[in-house]
């Protein structure tokens, strides 16, 4: 369907603020100019997608340092030339000293969240998980890269030791996260000069963190895990309070786990597996809404949103009671996944009313966040989603190494007895979804984003956008979006009052706010090998498109013709 055509239905009209970029040689859509820059400088320099995500992450964790940081962790999602689909887990763990009842949680905390008493599981070193990213990292570019890693790094480093300008979002998480960062002294430092955060515009310069990555650079991934800095990051969680050991960085390993499949109206949409839970869910929310005319109803209609609000409380209602770490859950991603149990979900949905739901599923058995999506001319693609949680993760600095620390031990449930309470050594179950959508096996989209829970929702909304409603891909990134795990249900504010005042009528609790999840970076794949990327208004987000090429074979300048 033309874009015009649903623009003639839609009840929640919205204007694009951003433009989209194309070309034919690679696509790198990130959160931050200065990383799609970068990534789109390997493919310049005849690197591949990997090359150019690599760069591009590390370069993240300088000019986006609230959101991603190589010690974090994240799930990455490759298609390679030969179609082969790849996904690498490099989602953090929980150090082996941790137990189900290390946390008390909060008796006044809000349903649905994690938070515990004394904020432990979210600041400080007794909120700190053992890195992946690092290792992740490194060992997708020797495995699928083609550059070498101080080629890579080269851009960060660059940037960490020459300064960047700092842009009014990194100001405003910066302010945000003001009271936080003020009780560390390198943090604060750093980030709140003279007791205030950084204005925009403000020279930014990560001189310690410079020399971390050019140590990295020299020596790799193992210079952490295995080596010196490692060491120095032990030491520092002995000293003050932390749980990660030498051990917990020595025993850390990537996992390469099988993808999980589905369909939805001719497309197939491919994903990481669990301990993330997005594109399971996202299939399953999909099988269900493959069941109405979504395009019929219209973007933004009230009973659109409706059905998107009960497909979401379904799936998370299934997600809390059977989404973990395989290796300590036994996940029943056939049935999650097949389209005979969304029928039976979708049989009780009621149209003029919201309900409660409970989990149809069992285990069989026992943030702030960044994405990126690029594309080379080769077929390789890579959609990573990767993170230190919350903003600024721990909110702290590893004294004399410019690295902030992870604080993944607030994804896992406080409470013992759950899907995914803390257990040693068990991965985090994260809301992650780099997604990857074919059409007659070729590659139709590629998307993704950061947002902690309202991640894969959004995921699902941007993939309904493009498939039912008929958007263009820089509409379907920037639409409202709505979210809800079953309590309230926010709607960005793009949504007329009278959407919202309709679905109040149904019986939900709607809740009206600015934005729902962060910057989406996605890629499409139009006939004759042009790709088209597009990133939205909720974040820094940039696509950088490679055209032109090399010269012809066998042109070359010729002076004395040129003086004829």
């Amino acid at each position: 369907m033309p874009p015009s055509d649903w623009r003639a239905r839609a009840a929640a009209p919205f204007v694009c603020e951003k433009h989209p970029a194309r070309g034919s040689r690679g696509m790198v859509v990130t959160n931050h100019p200065l990383a799609s820059a970068a990534g789109a400088e390997m493919l310049a320099a005849g690197g591949n997608a990997v090359d150019a995500a690599i760069a591009a992450l590390f370069a993240l964790t300088v000019v986006e340092p609230m959101m991603v940081g190589i010690l974090g962790g994240g799930m990455m999602h490759l298609r390679l030339p030969d179609g082969r689909h790849v996904a690498i887990d490099n989602q953090s763990r929980a150090p082996l000293a941790t137990h189900q009842t290390i946390y008390t949680p909060d008796p006044e905390a809000a349903p649905g969240t994690m938070d515990t008493v004394g904020r432990r599981n979210a600041l400080g070193p007794t909120a700190v998980a053992a890195p992946g990213n690092l290792m992740g990292w490194c060992e997708a570019l020797g495995e699928y890269g083609t550059l070498p890693l101080p080629v890579v790094m080269e851009p960060a480093i660059r940037h960490a030791s020459r300064g960047f300008r700092v842009t009014r979002y990194l100001h405003e998480c910066i302010a945000d996260c003001a009271a936080d960062l003020a009780l560390d002294n390198e943090i604060a430092a750093l980030l709140l000069p003279d007791g205030k955060p950084l204005e925009p515009g403000a020279l930014l310069i990560m001189a310690d963190y410079a020399e971390t990555l050019r140590d990295i650079a020299g020596e790799g991934a193992d210079l952490l895990y295995r080596g010196s800095l490692g060491a120095r990051y032990a030491d520092h969680m002995a000293q003050s309070g932390g749980f990660l050991t030498r051990e917990d960085l020595t025993t850390y390993r990537t996992v390469n786990r099988e993808p999980v499949r589905g369909t939805y109206r001719g497309y197939d949409i491919i994903g990481p597996p669990p301990p993330t839970s997005g594109p399971l869910h996202i299939v399953q929310m999909l099988n269900i809404l493959e069941g109405y005319d979504i395009g019929a109803l219209g973007f933004g209609a009230p009973d659109t949103v409706h059905l998107l609000a009960e497909a979401l409380k379904i799936a998370f209602a299934d997600r809390a009671a059977a989404t973990a770490d395989p290796d300590f859950v036994k996940v029943p991603v056939e049935r999650i996944l097949s389209k005979s149990y969304a029928e039976e979900r979708r049989a009780r949905i009621d149209m003029t009313r919201t309900q409660e739901w409970t989990a149809g599923v069992a285990p069989e058995g026992s943030a702030h966040t960044t994405h990126l999506t690029v594309a080379d001319a080769d077929g390789t693609i890579v959609a990573a989603t990767q993170t230190i949680n919350s903003l600024f993760g721990a909110r702290y600095i590893v004294p004399g190494t410019g690295m902030i620390p992870n604080n993944y031990m607030f994804v896992f449930d406080p409470r013992p007895g759950r899907a995914s309470s803390v257990e040693p050594g068990k991965r985090v179950t994260s809301s992650m979804a780099p997604v990857i959508a074919l059409r007659d096996g070729k590659p139709a989209f590629a998307l993704g984003l950061p947002g902690g829970l309202r991640i894969f929702p959004s995921v699902m909304q941007a993939l309904v956008n493009l498939i039912d409603h008929g958007m263009s891909l820089q509409e379907a990134v920037e639409a409202p979006r709505v979210w809800t795990q079953g309590y309230a249900l926010e709607m960005e504010e793009g949504f007329p009052q009278a959407v919202s005042d309709a679905l109040a009528r149904r019986g939900h609790d709607v809740v009206r706010l600015g934005n729902v999840a962060g910057g989406m970076c996605a890629i499409r794949f139009l006939d004759g090998g042009t790709m088209e990327g597009a990133a939205c208004w909720r974040a820094d987000g940039t696509a950088i498109g490679l055209g032109g090429g090399y010269a012809r074979p066998g042109v070359r300048f010729r002076p004395e013709a040129a003086r004829r």
